[in-house]
Order: structure tokens, then C-alpha cells, then sequence
């Protein structure tokens, strides 16, 4: 067990430098300056913009970087549902799968699009090759490109000195894809394949067992998928089993190798965004808040885990770790994880919107369950998905200054910007809409015989697996408590709207923020001005976040993995 933690202290170390590294070249990137990939991928940049008429110096307003947003996101959505319906008529499904069915091809084109990456299917046995290839892999780049753009565009609104535009979203999300997602990819695809993750475009294989039954295994090609899967924030595994399945993660290093890559680009954009607003200081205060949270739910999940049940520990069940076994709740957890690498999957994949899983989060204990949940309802700013971790957060720190004036009583100025009435109305719509979809869709789902239909467990816990799933969907996370049946009529019509809210409704108010504080003037730092680079706004900030949470979402967690947690320390469950 002291060793399991070493290699978690170990992920976060590289983690921390990798994220300087690449946060100091990807603002280099999207600055426009030059880099050591640039002889070679400038000439296809430029190519990049003449074949889709981009103007690369044309600025956009945020009503014009949104409408840009929207209409890829449109277009990319329509294309991934026609390849997924005629999947059959299309090459390169060796295996002769057929079309996905109306309304799971318009979740699964939901789900990519919106890089939430949940299927309502099992992966192995539903899409063609050409499927995985083309259409899903496109928005595993498309999807994250679309990400870190947004959250430069937020940068540049509270960097500028009193412009009115956010730059280009085209050409962000080009730059985006050719200098970050892609070369980084290849990188990673290899170094997949080195240690045993399949790469293959063949038919199946047909193993003869020694019982003498044939047994067919799924192979494809995925190492190039799990690269981007994981750097991406994407999630969506082409195994059923996802990442506990060891075709796609082999052993201890891949395991940590795909956490690394999981947190990578997240706490990279908190460097980046200190060099853009000029302050380093700003984004490392960002990322300290980011890392706190995350290691604090990362010890809950992995201590609530190790412990094990407390109704087989009152069984007289010895679940110690010994020399010879991991102790703790095994349940649903790969040998080769153990309890401690399965509770630290878990609060990365949830603290980003990552969403892969090693481990049955439904077969976790109550509280280590209630550590995804949570960080998904917190906005998933733990440090959150590409993109989308860090602007959700810089909607945190708006909140979080303005309470700050309040209590000094002063105007609350955030880099110089003024926190006015319309810049929190802007952050307060933003936190809303995703309250407003995971507590409304629940509300809906646990009234209606549509939406009980889905969970496989009664009470508490059932109750839990619904919250998880219109959580985890209106977050853009994709990882569930697979005790939920979603692949109905009800679920995928209902999951499809909380992703499409969760990523296009509330890109809405944030982008609106960025273009309300680019036309800003900067005022000078007074005596008075509140810093938000030391300690103490950190404090600060993480006590906004949580408790903003606790608000929001205690009344329906008391309802699921409290009483679960509770029942079962009191023997009522079985």
C-alpha cells in the first residue's frame, strides 16, 4: 500500500512538471509566436485556413467566437450521426455490425460532440472500425480543440486592455488540434503500443480455449484511440470494460501514464493563462486550488476504499492489505489496481471531465462513490476537462472576488477588470444551468415510469445511479454507475439534452463574460485591491466552490450515498 501512494505522489509530480512545460509552449502557440514545430506544421496551418477560408489575423466578437462554436459543432454533430446510421453500408466494418439505431446514434453524436463521451452501448460489439476511426475519433480532437479555445478566448477577455474581441475561433481550435492534440498523440500512441496496448485494423481473433469452445476477441485500433482518449479529456473507451481492460491498459505504468495524460492539459492551461494575463503567479494560484481539491477528494476515494465495507468488516471479513492481497473493497476493481490506484482513477477521471474508469465506480462504497458525484457537480474544476475545467473555474474566481468586495466593501476587481453587476449575473447563470439540468432531469427521471425503468438497484442507491448519470451527462464526463439501463428511448433522448446543456447552453454566459471583460479598461492596483495570488484567495476560492456545492446539491446527495453510507454501517443493506 505505501508503495501504490508513492507511485500517486510520483503521477503528480510529472504531472506538475509537464503541465509547466507544455502551459509555457501552448502559450507560445497561441500567441502566435514561434515554435519548434512550426517549420514544419506552419505550411499546413496556412493550408488549414485557405481550404476553409479562414482570414487567420480576422478577430471575432464573442456573439461571432459563439456563432463559430455552434455552427462546427452543428455541422460535426450531423456528420457522426449519418456515419453511425449507415455503418453498415460503410467500409471497414470487418465484422458486419449494423446501423445504430435512431435514437442511440443521436446520443452517442450527442455525447462525442460534446466531449462527454458516453455510450449507452457496448463498444466492442456496436461500431464498425470506420465508426471508431472517423466519426468518434474526429470529436475526440474536434471536441477537445473546441475546449481549449473557449477557455483562450476567456483569457484573452481578462487579459485585453479594452479590446472587444476574443480572437478566432477557427483559428484557435486549427492550432489547438495541429500544435497540441495531434503531435502529442503520436507520441503517446507509441509508447501505448510499446507496452502491449492493441493497434490493429484486422477481423477479430478466434481463440480455442482449453476447454475446447472458441472465444472471439475484440482487437482495432485502439492505442491511437486511447491516446487522445486520455490527453483529450474524451473518455469513450472502445471496450465495454473500458480502461480496467487490458487491451487498453496493460499494467501499472499505463494505468499512471493515462492518469498523467488525463491532468495534464488542464493544469497546463493554468500556466498558460498566467503568462497571457502576465502574472504567472495568477494562474499558479488557480492551479493551487485545483490540486488541493483534487488531492483532498483523491485521499477521501482512495481511504473509503482501502477501508473496505464496514458490513463485511461487522461479518468478521478480514479486508487488511497484507504481503498477499490488496485488502479493502475489491469489489468491482482489477487485481492489478488494488483499492488505492482505482480510488485515485476514479477522483482524476471525475476531477477531470475524463470520465474513463479502471473500476466499477457502482461498485464503490457510498462515500467513495459520493467522491465522483461531487466533483462532478462542482463544475468538474478538480482541475476539470480541457478547456472547460479552467474557464468554469475563472467563473469561480468572478464569484468569489465579488464576495470578496462585499466583504471589504469595495468595487471587486479581478486583473484590474471591475466585477460589476453584469459580469456576476453572467457567472450565476452559468453555475444555474448546470444545476438546473442535473436536479431537474433526476426530478423528471425519479417520477416518471420512464425514468424508473433504468435502475437496476431499488432505493438509496438507485437513486444514486440516476443522479450519477444526468451528473456525470450534463458535466461532460461520460463515466456512470453502470446499474443504470441507458440505453433506452427515455435515457438517450433525456442524457443526449443534459450533455448538449451542459456544453452548448453554458458556453453561452461564459463566452458573454469573456466579451463583457474585454471591453474593459484596466484600473491600476490600489491599496485596496484584494489579491487573488496569494493564499488567501485560494482559501477563498475553494471555499466558494465547495460551498456553492454543499447548497446545491447536499439535499440530493443526503438522499443517495449518505443514506446509503449510512444503512450500511447500520447492517441495512444486504
Amino acid at each position: 500500500m505505501v508503495l501504490d501512494i508513492v507511485g500517486v505522489v510520483i503521477t503528480w509530480i510529472a504531472v506538475a512538471i509537464g503541465a509547466w512545460l507544455l502551459g509555457v509552449y501552448m502559450f507560445k502557440v497561441f500567441s502566435g509566436n514561434r515554435t519548434l514545430l512550426s517549420p514544419v506544421l506552419r505550411p499546413v496551418e496556412r493550408a488549414c485556413y485557405w481550404a476553409m477560408g479562414v482570414k487567420e489575423e480576422a478577430e471575432q466578437t464573442w456573439i461571432q467566437y459563439t456563432v463559430s462554436v455552434l455552427i462546427v459543432s452543428v455541422v460535426s454533430f450531423l456528420f457522426t450521426y449519418v456515419i453511425l446510421r449507415l455503418q453498415d453500408k460503410l467500409p471497414l466494418n470487418p465484422m458486419g455490425f449494423a446501423g445504430v439505431p435512431a435514437d442511440l446514434a443521436f446520443n452517442t453524436s450527442v455525447s462525442f460532440t460534446t466531449n462527454t463521451n458516453w455510450q449507452n452501448y457496448t463498444g466492442e460489439a456496436t461500431m464498425s472500425y470506420l465508426s471508431q476511426m472517423l466519426a468518434l475519433v474526429l470529436h475526440n480532437f474536434l471536441s477537445a480543440a473546441v475546449g481549449v479555445a473557449m477557455a483562450i478566448a476567456l483569457f484573452r477577455g481578462i487579459s485585453s486592455r479594452s479590446l472587444k474581441t476574443l480572437g478566432n475561433f477557427y483559428v484557435d481550435a486549427t492550432r489547438a488540434t495541429l500544435y497540441v492534440l495531434l503531435p502529442l498523440s503520436v507520441l503517446i500512441a507509441f509508447i501505448l503500443v510499446s507496452q502491449g496496448v492493441v493497434q490493429s485494423i484486422g477481423p477479430y481473433v478466434v481463440a480455442h480455449t482449453v476447454e475446447g469452445a472458441n472465444q472471439l476477441i475484440a482487437v482495432g485500433p485502439f492505442a491511437s484511440q486511447e491516446a487522445i482518449k486520455d490527453l483529450g479529456n474524451n473518455g469513450g473507451g472502445p471496450f465495454n470494460a473500458n480502461s480496467a481492460h487490458p487491451f487498453e491498459n496493460p499494467n501499472g505504468l499505463t494505468n499512471q501514464f493515462e492518469l498523467f495524460l488525463e491532468l495534464l492539459i488542464p493544469f497546463a492551461l493554468c500556466v498558460t493563462f498566467g503568462k497571457m494575463v502576465g502574472s504567472i503567479r495568477q494562474g499558479l494560484a488557480i492551479a493551487a486550488a485545483m490540486g488541493i481539491l483534487l488531492v483532498a477528494f483523491t485521499a477521501i476515494s482512495m481511504y473509503s476504499e482501502q477501508v473496505g465495507n464496514p458490513a463485511l468488516t461487522a461479518a468478521g471479513v478480514n479486508q487488511a492489505a497484507t504481503s498477499t492481497q490488496a485488502g479493502g473493497n475489491m469489489e468491482g476493481k482489477e487485481v492489478r489496481f488494488g483499492p488505492i490506484y482505482s480510488g485515485m482513477f476514479e477522483a482524476t477521471t471525475t476531477g477531470t471531465s475524463t470520465g474513463s474508469v479502471n473500476s466499477g465506480h457502482d461498485s464503490f462504497t457510498p462515500i467513495g462513490g459520493m467522491v465522483a458525484l461531487v466533483q462532478m457537480q462542482l463544475g468538474e474544476v478538480d482541475p476539470g476537462g480541457i478547456g472547460a475545467g479552467i474557464y468554469f473555474m475563472l467563473v469561480f474566481v468572478v464569484l468569489s472576488v465579488f464576495i470578496a468586495g462585499l466583504m471589504v466593501g469595495r468595487t471587486p476587481e479581478y486583473l484590474g477588470k471591475k466585477i460589476e453587476s453584469k459580469e456576476v449575473r453572467l457567472a450565476a447563470l452559468a453555475v444555474l444551468i448546470d444545476v438546473a439540468s442535473i436536479l431537474g432531469f433526476t426530478a423528471v427521471s425519479v417520477l416518471s415510469p420512464a425514468g424508473l425503468a433504468g435502475p437496476l438497484n431499488a432505493g438509496a442507491h438507485g437513486f444514486s445511479e440516476i443522479l450519477y448519470a444526468f451528473s456525470s451527462q450534463t458535466a461532460n464526463n461520460g463515466s456512470a454507475f453502470a446499474g443504470l439501463t441507458g440505453n433506452t428511448i427515455y435515457y438517450n433522448i433525456t442524457g443526449g439534452a443534459a450533455m448538449w446543456i451542459g456544453r452548448f447552453l453554458e458556453v453561452i454566459p461564459i463566452l458573454a463574460l469573456a466579451g463583457a471583460l474585454a471591453g474593459k479598461k484596466v484600473v491600476p492596483a490600489g491599496a485596496g485591491t484584494f489579491a487573488t495570488d496569494r493564499p488567501l484567495f485560494v482559501g477563498l476560492l475553494i471555499g466558494v466552490v465547495l460551498i456553492v456545492g454543499a447548497l446545491t446539491f447536499f439535499p440530493a446527495l443526503t438522499l443517495g450515498p449518505i443514506l446509503e453510507q449510512l444503512q450500511l454501517a447500520a447492517g441495512h443493506l444486504h
